[in-house]
């Protein structure tokens, strides 16, 4: 047992230093990036045209489609497979003369971008993505700009920077969460001017660059209502109460308060119903259907300008319903007492015929048969 302990011991150690010794080894390699479908040359450092090397990619002979020009090595039309750590070793010594990390990848395309703002009136964000990956590590630059002719240049790694004009600073911070996202706070209340945004996307390859602008009341978009709860009210079959709270991004809602739209059904049917509610943060149902069991969520927007916000989390709830009343037992009066019968008589009561017996006296098989059932 403790041979097989020391052997797997011996393996994982192993295995360690190899990984250790290959990280070791990209560290000090430098890295090329290349695109995807293009042929790429790689030179062995700075020895000349009648140098004689061999190439290795990753520890192993370089298999991929490929030409070798004295310390030169052409890759035909790469793909992601080529990427790897290629090392270039002089003849006949076979010493290592240099140590390239390949990374294949493609510039990148035009960002998309969006803004939004869920804290009015302090600030607004902005968030961008690309439609196709790289592959290789890809930067943004963001510009925020305000069209009366002062801006600010922000980049992602890390930023926070301003520029002022007429002594009003325009504050662009990155996200802590989101990496692609920053946060820009309102010069201004009400603002006449629009607001322009430009991200551009910069790698190794290539740069592209997208830009939107918009007014400061069309991307107010609050987030959806928090705490959302619906209960059935007592002895009343048809109603429900939804109770919910503002949401608690939006810094002020008394000075810019919202309003709120309440939909709901059955799960029985696909059709909601709309309430539109201003700002008020409860209501009651009173057109349910008795016994179904509700989906119901809200909405929220400013009461002047912006959009709606997305869905509430659904919540359920039923209508109240009287519990059914449980099914009695039979009362004593109802019940026949029960009576042991005794032995029946030996024989029937002379001159005391039953009264079915002597309305049939006539008949000599029917008093017969009365006989033997006075007899029972």
């Amino acid at each position: 047992m403790a041979n097989i302990v020391t052997s797997f011991c011996c393996v994982v150690l192993a295995a360690v230093v190899v990984v250790y010794a290959q990280r070791r080894s990209q560290q000090g390699a430098r890295i090329q990036y290349e695109r995807i479908g293009s042929d790429v040359t790689m030179q062995c450092g700075s020895l000349d045209n009648n140098a004689s090397v061999t190439w290795k990619v990753n520890g192993t002979d370089v298999k991929a489609r490929r030409r070798e020009e004295g310390p030169r090595l052409i890759l035909m039309e790469v793909n992601m497979s080529s990427n790897g750590l290629y090392s270039c070793f002089q003849n006949p010594d076979g010493q290592r003369r240099d140590q390239i990390n390949l990374r294949v990848g493609l510039p990148p395309k035009e960002p998309q971008v969006t803004c939004r703002s869920n804290t009015y009136p302090k600030g607004f964000y902005c968030s961008w993505h690309l439609q196709h990956p790289t592959y290789i590590p890809t930067d943004f630059e963001v510009d925020v700009q305000l069209n009366a002719g002062w801006g600010v240049v922000a980049r992602t790694e890390p930023y926070q920077q301003s520029k002022l004009h007429n002594q009003r600073p325009l504050e662009v911070t990155r996200d802590e969460v989101h990496k692609n996202r920053c946060h820009v706070k309102f010069p201004e209340l009400f603002s006449i001017y629009p607001y322009r945004v430009n991200v551009t996307a910069v790698n190794s390859l290539g740069r592209a660059s997208n830009a939107i602008s918009f007014e400061e009341s069309s991307i107010v978009k609050p987030d959806p209502p928090e705490k959302v709860v619906a209960k059935p009210i007592a002895n009343n079959a048809r109603r429900l109460e939804v109770t919910w709270n503002s949401p608690t991004t939006w810094p002020d809602v008394e000075t810019f308060p919202l309003k709120y739209f309440l939909r709901y059904r059955p799960l029985i049917r696909d059709q909601w119903q709309h309430v539109e509610l201003s700002d008020s943060t409860s209501h009651t149902i009173t057109d349910a259907y008795a016994g179904k069991e509700y989906i119901i969520q809200l909405a929220a927007k400013d009461m002047e300008i912006g959009t709606w916000s997305d869905w509430s989390v659904a919540v359920h709830a039923t209508p109240w319903m009287e519990e059914p009343k449980p099914i009695t037992s039979t009362t004593e009066s109802d019940v026949i007492p029960e009576t042991t019968p005794g032995p029946p008589s030996a024989a029937p009561r002379v001159g005391k015929p039953t009264a079915a017996c002597s309305t049939l006296l006539w008949s000599t098989h029917l008093l017969l048969a009365c006989v033997l059932l006075s007899i029972m």
